[in-house]
């Protein structure tokens, strides 16, 4: 934490707001995100900026997709999982 930035919060505020009464117009808004809770902010976030733009469906029409055989080496062998570092796996299904 920035402690020298804790002391100036109230400079700091009054500053943005100063900021924001000369240049948030309605042709060009500043958009402020509420961030008490930061997992819901971001979210919030990326809803309103997929919201303002148009969206176009580019989903290609379903075709039957041909595979070719997966590769089968029977002599490689994987890097065993401890000697590797994965991202945590949060979400498994």
């Amino acid at each position: 934490m920035d402690l020298e930035s804790r002391k100036r919060w109230t400079d700091y505020s009054i500053c943005k707001d100063c900021i924001f009464d000369f240049t948030d117009t309605k042709q060009s808004p500043w958009y402020v995100v509420l961030a008490d809770n930061k997992k819901k902010a971001r979210l919030n976030c990326i809803a309103h900026l997929l919201s303002m733009g148009p969206y176009d469906d580019f989903t290609p029409p379903s075709r039957k997709v041909e595979l070719p055989e997966k590769q089968n080496n029977k002599s490689y062998m994987r890097t065993p999982f401890s000697c590797q570092t994965y991202v945590p796996d949060k979400y498994s299904t």
